[in-house]
């Protein structure tokens, strides 16, 4: 069903006043705060959508593309877009989002004002448009469309130059006109740096806030897609959630203060993850997340698809927060979505589908300690009825009120389900709920903003009464809906670990399921190898384990958890390093190689900071097959320090050097702190690295987790 929240606000208050069961002087609440637009309400209806990260960078391996890609690696061999937006649909998405240009200036469609795109590829002869088939497929399956285009050009001439905005924006108008309905254009938040630039091959800065003129790039969507919705750092819609991980902080208001600094595209990220009471402007959260370590597809990322069980918790810490969450769903080389990433999304859809298929307070008897006016339209009956027009309002002297339901048998749930009425606005700030036991209500569970939707998942609870308390609120709650569900109880996915020694141990949480596990990339079956003891795994490879109960006639039956996956690089026994640059006292180079990924090697002593470059060398204790290397960022959610271009080599004998077998950036290390894998162009024999960080993506010092060698 369309709703218009809005109208539903003009309704309420024209219902309550003419109602025959309500005093004549009964009214809607007042609005409280910072309100919601028409545009951002058919946002929030949405709740869950996903991205599409498709270019040149699928083909070349890269998360950013330099801008110098020749327009022939762009070589689908099987592109499907039904297949693609069929996917999102089965997992329950509303919505998709193409990256119709990233930062490598590539464009998915045959854009008029750049030869730099698919019209010079060898897909489809150069007759093709990926903007079109996708937009397209959307509408025949019932999803929106969303275009996301990159500020940043690294392959634009013009770039950093006043041209290139006309340029921009000529682009923007090819898309907002001619590929139907867009329900939002999604601004990138990167911007400028090293590039290709026609040739120039050089770095480039802007002013990000003032280089786009943002206030009249915007009104070009306002005038051509007026109920789209815009996305950037800090809005004018919606809002980056500070992460790429997918987390909403908690709470998580959907207000800003817009009159802070750094409030603009590639601007400060100071309280995007919570939002800011009261705010100034309407600005909630996007949860952006990619089902894969990277954005673009990876074939050395197909084993490392997240988990059925890691994307509920997502879903339930954005979308359960009052976030939108938008999935990045990356197709492959041949133009479709992996098995494995559907194999994961349909177990992620079948559990949501099982959790909310019954809501257990349906039917049940509800006694609130205020009704606003005694009036039937604001009655707490309203948050059982299904309609989220309705809604559950007190008087505006009782804003901690309370609420009971009445189960009329004893129930067992582990899901609260909470939604406010948004017209009127963000109003209550904390809420506890209780259980009836053993003669007397006991808490067990407390809360903070709601918003959109409040998902409260909480131990499994049996009673047959529950009370719901509005502890603050900075005006009368108004409350939609109430929800009581229970999720389908499945195992716990195991742990993979490995000692510096290269022994690999897999354990649960509580004993009992079988363990087994697999060393091929297989998925691991009721058949594959038991798990008894640990095993070595010194040259590294890749483990996957599943926790199988026991039960079930046979093995094909027997219940199981999610899958882990975790992949190893050489072990360490017999490193040493032998050589740095500088390490300040506490973060010593040994730390790099210790295997302890919360040990950091780190430049930053307290006389000050020590800049890049900085170096490390290592002894790998005998000669070693190296067929890449790999980084580990700081894990601890900060990014000083973390390394964005560097240089590595191999020798010998710890002498001759020659030239790097390796150099580059780590593309969007910033947003995504994930571990990065460098392949070597061909496996080489070595017993020494050394490891040059060139650049660092925030403050002025280096800092290391872990480094690592790929063995061929």
């Amino acid at each position: 069903m369309k709703i218009n929240f809005v109208l539903w606000s003009v309704l309420s208050a024209a219902i309550s006043a003419t109602h025959p069961l309500a005093a004549a002087e009964t009214s809607a609440p007042a609005p409280y705060g910072p309100l919601p637009s028409e545009r951002q309400l058919r946002w929030h209806e949405m709740e869950f959508y996903g991205f599409l990260h498709f270019t040149v960078n699928t083909f070349t391996d890269k998360e950013w593309g330099y801008g110098d890609e020749s327009e022939k690696v762009f070589n689908p061999t099987d592109f499907d877009a039904d297949q693609i937006v069929h996917t999102a649909k089965e997992a329950g998405m509303k919505g998709l989002i193409l990256t119709c240009k990233h930062h490598d200036g590539f464009c998915l469609w045959p854009s008029k004002f750049t030869e730099h795109s698919v019209k010079n590829s060898p897909w489809k002869n150069g007759q093709g448009d990926v903007v079109k088939e996708i937009s397209e497929a959307c509408r025949r399956h019932g999803l929106r469309f969303g275009c996301y285009l990159s500020p940043w050009d690294r392959n634009h001439k013009d770039y950093a130059r006043p041209e290139y905005i006309t340029y921009y924006r000529n682009q923007l108008r090819e898309l907002l006109t001619g590929y139907g309905d867009i329900f939002t254009v999604w601004f990138d938040g990167a911007n400028g740096g090293d590039g290709f630039y026609g040739g120039a091959r050089e770095q480039r800065r802007i002013d990000n806030r003032t280089y786009y003129d943002w206030p009249n790039t915007w009104a070009i969507v306002r005038e051509l897609m007026p109920m789209a919705v815009m996305f950037s750092d800090a809005g004018p819609d919606f809002r980056w959630v500070g992460n790429e991980s997918g987390i909403a902080g908690d709470p998580c208001w959907a207000t800003l203060d817009m009159t802070r600094p750094g409030r603009y595209p590639g601007g400060s990220s100071a309280g995007l993850n919570s939002g800011e009471r009261p705010g100034t402007a309407w600005l909630p959260a996007e949860c952006d997340v990619s089902i894969r370590p990277g954005w673009f597809y990876h074939a050395s990322e197909d084993s490392r698809v997240k988990t059925p069980a890691k994307l509920l918790d997502i879903y339930y810490k954005s979308v359960g927060r009052g976030a939108c969450l938008n999935l990045n769903l990356p197709p492959d080389r041949r133009g479709r979505i992996h098995e494995n990433d559907i194999q994961s999304l349909r177990e992620f859809r079948r559990h949501l589908d099982a959790t909310f298929a019954v809501n257990l307070a349906k039917g049940a008897r509800l006694a609130a300690s205020n009704t606003r006016g005694g009036a039937r339209t604001f009655a707490p009956e309203n948050l059982l009825d299904g309609d989220r027009a309705s809604y559950w309002a007190t008087d505006d002297a009782a804003p901690n009120a309370e609420l009971v339901l009445d189960l009329g048998r004893p129930a067992t749930f582990n899901v609260v389900d909470l939604r406010e009425f948004l017209p009127l606005g963000q109003r209550i700030e904390a809420l506890a709920l209780d259980e009836w036991k053993d003669g007397a209500w006991k808490e067990f569970t407390q809360g903070t903003s709601i918003g959109n939707r409040r998902l409260l998942r909480t131990r499994y609870v049996t009673t047959d009464k529950v009370r719901l308390r509005v502890t603050k609120a900075a005006a009368c709650p108004a409350l939609s809906e109430f929800g009581l569900y229970a999720e389908p109880i499945i195992l716990a996915a195991p742990r993979i670990t490995r000692d510096k020694q290269g022994q690999v141990s897999i354990a649960t949480e509580a004993p009992g399921p079988q363990l087994r596990y697999t060393l091929d990339g297989t998925e691991p079956n009721a058949a594959s190898p038991l798990y008894e003891k640990p095993f070595a795994l010194a040259k590294g490879g890749t483990v996957k384990a599943r926790a199988f109960a026991l039960d079930g006639p046979s093995p094909e039956t027997k219940s199981s958890s999610p899958v882990t996956t975790e992949t190893f690089g050489v072990a360490k026994s017999n490193w040493k390093v032998v050589a740095c640059s500088y390490a300040a006292p506490g973060g010593e180079a040994a730390r790099a190689i210790d295997d302890k990924p919360e040990t950091l090697w780190n430049t930053h002593s307290p006389q000050g900071e020590r800049p890049p470059p900085q170096e490390i060398v290592v002894n790998l204790g005998e000669t070693t097959p190296v067929a890449g290397f790999t980084y580990l960022p700081r894990r601890d959610g900060l990014a000083k320090g973390t390394v964005d271009k560097y240089e590595f080599y191999l020798s010998a004998d710890g002498k001759d050097w020659g030239q790097p077998a390796a150099a580059g950036e780590f593309a969007n290390i910033k947003a995504n702190p994930i571990l990065q894998t460098v392949p070597l162009k061909e496996p080489r024999p070595a017993r020494y690295f050394r490891f040059v960080a060139l650049r660092v993506a925030e403050a002025n010092h280096v800092v290391v987790a872990e480094l690592g060698i790929v063995a061929p």
